[in-house]
């Protein structure tokens, strides 16, 4: 793994693909303890990807490796640590017969819960190869656990800290001798692996706690973290959301302020912290609202707009923690927040843009009725030709923004943010709004 991240290096490449926003900070970190040979622990709050990036090593190994065809631990013919596999090459020497392991095979994982044993991880008496005959003492009875199961590859642990205390003692000797111990059995067997575990800073003091003996074995302990920009932020929703519509820019980052004004508020839990998925999900759950407003109207093509946020929001509930303080007010807080992320967006696109003609035009009498099923024509023939279309559309950047979904979409959200700063009113009709005058 060293000898391929350091190539990586000279070449440019990046070891971690598929990750946002680590270049400066974990990435570094990550790079040193892999050169370094050292086992590995990521700290992070839930979402901050520590489980994608673990799985990326295996882009560090060889991507063919030869064993010891048969052998339970991916034994290199040069190098057998087991009897048996040691019996074979003894017996047949050049003639022993190998097998090519591929690198995505050499990778394990374990979930760590309380019922997790040391049989699981490490390995115990085999009642089967006993039952054959065989005499307790003979290693061939050894059934071996998921770890050395994975030698000559990285294996994880997910949520170390909560592993029984007496089952995290069975990993020391695998991070400081790189051997295991089964029972009474007299085994020496040298593992070749990287062993990484993943924790949550909150369980890692509380909940559950990784023993001092083990935490002093880890030759590194790396703090992951969401994503540190709103430009990041959007990234991480471009590249993991599947989007069932088209989402316009100004939306899905609308979307992104809206997952940090989450993260910020103080009425929220942030011991829990805020999973990059709940941003992931908004962004999927906005598409389908305007995949559902297609099917319904048969408008085409399905774009999402202002309208399709607020629906959402009741569905993201379950993905926060608040504190206790603001029971019974979860779905008012989000959709403040989902207000001020929109006012947020607005400022950001428009606030040099002259909207008086969309003004003037909302003022002559004119009535905008928007909703989840309303369609992008029934809203552009309320709002009527107006001066300073072109600069709204411009302004928000969408490509194929000539379209009059695309076009809807960005007058929509113009009324929205005008509504939000006191300009023009907006009466909510259950299901549907309508902008007017003040």
């Amino acid at each position: 793994m060293r000898t391929n991240l350091i190539a990586m290096l000279q070449q440019g490449r990046d070891p971690f693909p598929g990750m946002v926003g680590i270049d400066q900070t974990v990435r570094p970190q990550m790079e040193r303890a892999l050169l370094a040979g050292h086992d590995i622990v990521l700290l992070g709050e839930r979402g901050q990807g520590k489980t994608r990036l673990i799985r990326s090593l295996t882009g560090l190994l060889d991507e063919w490796t030869p064993v010891i065809a048969g052998s339970e631990l991916n034994e290199h013919p040069y190098e057998p640590v087991t009897p048996w596999s040691q019996a074979r090459v003894a017996e047949l020497g050049d003639d022993t017969p190998i097998s090519w392991m591929h690198r995505d095979d050499r990778y394990g994982e374990k979930l760590a819960t309380p019922d997790t044993s040391v049989g699981d991880l490490i390995g115990d008496v085999d009642p089967i190869k006993v039952a054959q005959g065989r005499t307790l003492g003979d290693p061939e009875t050894v059934h071996f656990g998921l770890v050395p199961r994975t030698n000559r590859g990285i294996f994880a642990v997910n949520e170390l800290p909560d592993l029984a205390e007496r089952i995290q003692v069975a990993l020391l000797n695998v991070l400081e001798e790189r051997d295991i111990q089964v029972r009474g059995y007299q085994l020496r067997l040298p593992l070749d692996l990287l062993l990484v575990a993943s924790a949550n800073p909150e369980d890692y003091t509380n909940r559950g706690r990784i023993i001092t003996p083990l935490k002093d074995r880890f030759g590194a302990e790396i703090r992951t973290h969401y994503p540190l920009n709103l430009s990041n932020e959007i990234a991480l929703v471009r590249q993991e959301a599947v989007l069932q519509a088209i989402v316009p820019s100004h939306i899905l980052e609308t979307v992104a302020r809206f997952t940090r004004l989450v993260r910020q508020s103080p009425a929220i839990d942030d011991r829990s912290g805020l999973s990059a998925r709940f941003a992931v999900a908004a962004a999927e759950s906005v598409a389908a609202s305007a995949l559902r407003r297609s099917a319904i109207t048969g408008e085409e093509p399905a774009v999402a707009r202002v309208c399709d946020l607020a629906g959402v929001v009741p569905t993201l509930r379950g993905k926060v923690e608040f504190e206790v303080s603001e029971e019974g007010r979860e779905e008012e807080v989000l959709q403040h927040l989902m207000r001020k992320a929109i006012a947020e967006v607005f400022r950001s696109h428009l606030a040099g843009v002259d909207l008086s003609g969309l003004v003037d035009q909302i003022n002559e009498d004119t009535n905008v009725v928007s909703g989840d099923l309303v369609t992008a024509k029934a809203i552009l023939d309320d709002v009527g030709a107006f001066d300073g279309l072109a600069r709204i559309v411009a302004a928000v950047g969408d490509d194929g923004a000539e379209s009059p979904a695309m076009a809807a979409a960005a007058v929509e959200f113009a009324l929205e943010g005008l509504y939000l700063t006191r300009k023009i009113s907006k009466d909510d009709l259950g299901g549907t709004s309508v902008y007017g005058a003040v």
